[in-house]
């Protein structure tokens, strides 16, 4: 008579929990403060934070207010009435239109352009075979140091001899050639990049563009968007070169219109439509940096890792 033995077996749900459970556990604790000093240095950060985005919430808030609100005691976070009017009267006010094209072509133009001419440079002084590169690259490192202020009157006066004072080519022509900082950041980028990945595709018969489009491209591309954001807002927010450039309304850029502003609107203490007009020149680096801002991080982490 045949008999069967009984296995004795795990019951299912000690089985599953038994590996979960500690995962669960792993979970919970990481989202406690491991020591005082971790909350501490938590709170830091939140105030940090907090202090930071206070004028910018003070901006938007005054931005719909009366004239008599912005100054009454103690100061409305939340206006009482919202006057969105601010923002309706902001293009009657001034050529604020006019400034936001100026300011797109320049931007775009120097960004678009100037990224590729960064890249390639970069690429270059990293990879490729240049005799001198190292001493030219130092050289153009040194031109970093020279202060902006020495040669505002030489490039006034160059500009000045072949007639582009009072137009755009000034903001625009120099950034064509690249930004010396985003060359640096790329090329230090693209030296942990092993060279042998490069030797195999040009052993493989590939020309320089095409390893520089099919295989560098593609993995320089978050430090290209950190770098880009950069440029964007150096150059949307720049204030220097169009005061010395630029004369006529008709080529200002956003932020001489919102100078000018300030300079009429304030002797008015008319502070809303001055700040409504701030807001909407903040908008487009808002949205650069939220188109950009998964790549941004990436780049970050990338950098992180490779330390």
């Amino acid at each position: 008579m045949a008999t069967t033995s009984a296995v004795p077996t795990t019951p299912p749900m000690l089985s599953d929990t038994s590996g979960e459970a500690p995962a669960r556990r792993r979970k919970k604790s990481d989202r406690r403060f491991q020591t005082p000093a971790d909350l501490i240095v938590f709170i830091v950060l939140c105030l940090g934070a907090i202090t930071m985005l206070l004028p910018l919430a003070w901006m938007v808030s005054t931005s719909l207010k009366t004239q008599e609100n912005v100054f009454i005691l103690p100061p409305q976070w939340i206006p009482d009435p919202i006057v969105w009017e601010n923002y309706l009267r902001i293009w009657e006010a001034g050529p604020i239109l006019t400034g936001i094209i100026n300011s797109s072509i320049v931007s775009l133009t120097v960004i678009s352009v100037g990224t590729l001419t960064s890249c390639f440079a970069a690429y270059g002084f990293s990879k490729m075979r240049i005799p001198g590169k190292n001493a030219i690259f130092l050289g153009l490192l040194a031109g970093i140091m020279i202060p902006f202020p020495a040669l505002m009157i030489p490039t006034f006066m160059l500009f000045s001899q072949i007639g582009w004072v009072d137009t755009l080519l000034p903001l625009i022509v120099p950034g064509l050639f690249g930004n010396l900082m985003m060359v640096f950041f790329l090329r230090q980028y693209l030296m942990s990049i092993p060279d042998s990945l490069i030797e195999a595709a040009v052993i493989d018969g590939a020309t320089h563009p095409q390893i520089f489009g099919r295989i560098v491209l593609p993995l320089i591309r978050p430090a290209i968007a950190a770098q880009v954001i950069l440029w964007f807002m150096g150059t949307w927010n720049d204030y220097l070169g169009p005061i010395i450039y630029l004369n006529s309304e008709n080529v200002q850029t956003l932020q001489l219109v919102i100078a000018n502003f300030n300079a009429t609107y304030a002797v008015q203490t008319d502070y809303p439509l001055i700040m409504a007009a701030s807001i909407v020149s903040l908008l487009p680096v808002l949205a650069v940096f939220l188109v950009f801002q998964r790549q941004i991080i990436e780049s970050i982490a990338l950098t992180g890792n490779k330390g």
